[in-house]
């Protein structure tokens, strides 16, 4: 990996990890339920790079995040990393084979579906180890993994937009006498 990338990379986690802290404060009807702001910058990495920088991106972040809040390799940990690296995964998959078929917002439905389905698999397979609680929450897990992804995505969209805008000012600027 070059400088350029390895730079490109911790700016994108720093953000990602400031995300993610503010989410930590916004109020939300569980204690440990995320609306996944971080994930929207794994979104503009996999967006405007590549898949190898959101995946970067996604792993730093678990892994520096659940550093600062004591829960490296405990249940939160596995859980978050499982999906995060579910979503990214599926993103990058579905970006790769239909570029121009799926948007930010429809890339979004389908990291948080992943994300989702990923951690309730998790939390069944390896802490719950009972099917009923699981497929009593899935539903409402569900319900606000779909309202946030489309929240998430509409943001993602606007934010590139807003880079690719500014890059061509720039751009404009640079070629002017």
């Amino acid at each position: 990996m070059q400088l350029q990338d390895k730079q490109r990379v911790a700016v994108l986690s720093a953000y990602a990890l400031v995300l993610h802290g503010f989410e930590a404060i916004l109020p939300m009807p569980v204690p440990w339920l995320r609306a996944g702001l971080a994930n929207i910058i794994t979104l503009v990495a996999l967006l405007l790079y590549d898949f190898k920088t959101a995946m970067a991106v996604t792993i730093i972040r678990v892994t520096l995040a659940s550093m600062f809040t004591g829960t490296f390799l405990g249940p939160a940990f596995i859980l978050s990393l499982g999906g995060g690296i579910a979503s990214t995964v599926a993103v990058g998959l579905v970006h790769a084979a239909a570029r121009n078929l799926f948007g930010p917002i429809g890339l979004s439905l389908i990291g948080s579906l992943f994300h989702n389905l990923a951690q309730l698999s998790l939390a069944g397979l390896l802490f719950v180890q009972r099917l009923e609680p699981i497929l009593i929450i899935s539903p409402f897990i569900l319900l606000i993994g779909t309202l946030t992804g489309v929240v998430n995505g509409t943001i993602t969209a606007v934010l590139i937009r807003q880079l690719k805008a500014e890059k061509a000012d720039r751009a404009a600027c640079n070629n002017e006498p």
